[in-house]
């Protein structure tokens, strides 16, 4: 089963397909929220998915409106905390490198969005909660 999660925002929508058997990440992007129906469509061309799980959050209703357009099922996602899990996430998979790794997790910022991390941890709320 493979899941598109999107974390929609008013100018972006981070965007992460999840492979549920292996449980990581294909693909992981972050997308103008007006270029965001034509990169779907060229995702979902290329690895079709069951199920959208939207984060419940700014521009939700927006954004599955437009995933309904390309005819996939979507799931609005309690979206709670997902910034600062998301930032875990990312450092984790980018551990700090130079004086950085002197600096507290905490009080690191990305050196760029993670609005991509925030749509991976979307699906894999979603699929948590479908098990």
């Amino acid at each position: 089963m493979t899941i598109l999660g999107l974390d929609p925002g008013t100018r972006k929508c981070g965007v992460a397909l999840v492979d549920a058997g292996v449980g990581r990440p294909l693909l992981l992007e972050i997308v103008p929220i007006g270029e965001l129906e034509r990169r779907l469509r060229a995702i979902l061309a290329s690895h079709p998915a069951e199920v959208a799980a939207i984060g419940r959050g700014t521009n939700a209703d927006a954004v599955a409106e437009v995933v309904r357009g390309l005819g996939l099922r979507s799931e609005l996602v309690d979206e709670r905390e997902t910034t600062l899990l998301a930032r875990a996430r990312f450092f984790a998979d980018h551990p700090p490198r130079g004086w950085r790794r002197l600096v507290p997790r905490g009080m690191l910022l990305p050196d760029r969005p993670i609005d991509d991390y925030a749509a991976l941890l979307i699906a894999q709320r979603y699929l948590d909660s479908a098990r």
